[in-house]
């Protein structure tokens, strides 16, 4: 069962927000020189070579059990591969804000799957309502009023990717909380590696191979995409998960959707429309329901 959350989970959740808050703005700005296969590939492919040399440095071990190879195979393809790939898909129609305030969808769907899968994390009356509450939020986010945002013709289909890339991270920080005990880094590091193998060749084959020379602006998102958002964020994350929980790995989202916004606004200049802002202000109300503590035991449902 997870353990209550401790001073570094915290010190680790605010900074994972803001890692990840920016790198929609690193997305949308790689985009101007990447394929959006490679900007999948490439951040994955440079987070793996990042967490190899940090645990060769730390002389980490790789495990020996099949069952962790297994998890850390579908972590690295739910929570980077699919994930990366639909996000950098829909950025080209539509906002780096517009995707950081679908990850405000994820604790809901985290909510709904724990309840099944984790331990100690039952729905409760008020998790229920939370999440009736959220799924409000998100329809509004993606309901009529708002499509024209960008005018891009796979607007509507990018909306939805960006939802999918959610209901993918979700499903990635339940299997990592499943698995079984491991070092967090040789399991972020077997991860990205799987990712790796599976999004370098797809990359290859249909987008042929990446610029030579990129102009250093895209090349800098990129590196930093890689860096941090992946190779850095993918320990703190799998920490997280394996101390605290992935529900309370969730409560980023509160904050990720903040940065992104405001990054994309005073950066790229980003519109912000009213319709955007009341679907975040239900979502993160639904989940403050959600999180609400001192729910007697006997409201589990299920």
């Amino acid at each position: 069962m997870p353990t209550p959350p401790t001073a570094a989970n915290w010190i680790a959740l605010c900074a994972l927000g803001l890692i990840w808050g920016a790198s929609f703005l690193g997305i949308a700005i790689a985009l101007e020189g990447y394929a959006p296969v490679w900007v999948a590939a490439g951040r994955i492919a440079i987070g793996a070579l990042t967490l190899t040399a940090i645990a060769a440095a730390k002389r980490v071990p790789l495990p020996r059990d099949a069952r962790i190879w297994g998890f850390a195979l579908a972590m690295g393809v739910f929570s980077n591969a699919a994930p990366f790939f639909l996000l950098g898909w829909s950025q080209q129609h539509v906002t780096s804000g517009f995707a950081g305030i679908t990850m405000a969808a994820i604790p809901l769907f985290v909510i709904g799957l724990a309840h099944h899968l984790v331990t100690g994390e039952r729905l409760t009356r008020a998790k229920t309502g939370g999440f009736l509450m959220g799924l409000i939020g998100v329809a509004v986010l993606i309901g009529p009023g708002v499509l024209a945002a960008t005018g891009s013709d796979f607007e509507t289909l990018a909306r939805l990717g960006c939802l999918l890339a959610a209901l993918s991270y979700a499903v990635g920080a339940i299997l990592t909380r499943r698995c079984p005990e491991v070092h967090p880094l040789a399991f972020g590091m077997i991860a990205l590696w799987s990712a790796s193998v599976l999004m370098v060749p797809i990359a290859l084959a249909t987008s042929g191979p990446p610029p030579l020379m990129p102009d250093a602006r895209p090349l800098v998102a990129l590196l930093y995409l890689g860096l941090l958002p992946t190779g850095f964020a993918t320990l703190l994350l799998v920490g997280i998960i394996r101390s605290a929980g992935p529900s309370f790995l969730s409560q980023v989202n509160y904050h990720v959707p903040v940065w992104s916004v405001l990054l994309g606004v005073v950066v790229l200049n980003e519109e912000l429309p009213g319709r955007f802002v009341l679907a975040l202000g239900i979502i993160i109300a639904g989940l403050m329901l959600a999180r609400r503590t001192g729910v007697p035991r006997r409201e589990a449902i299920g």
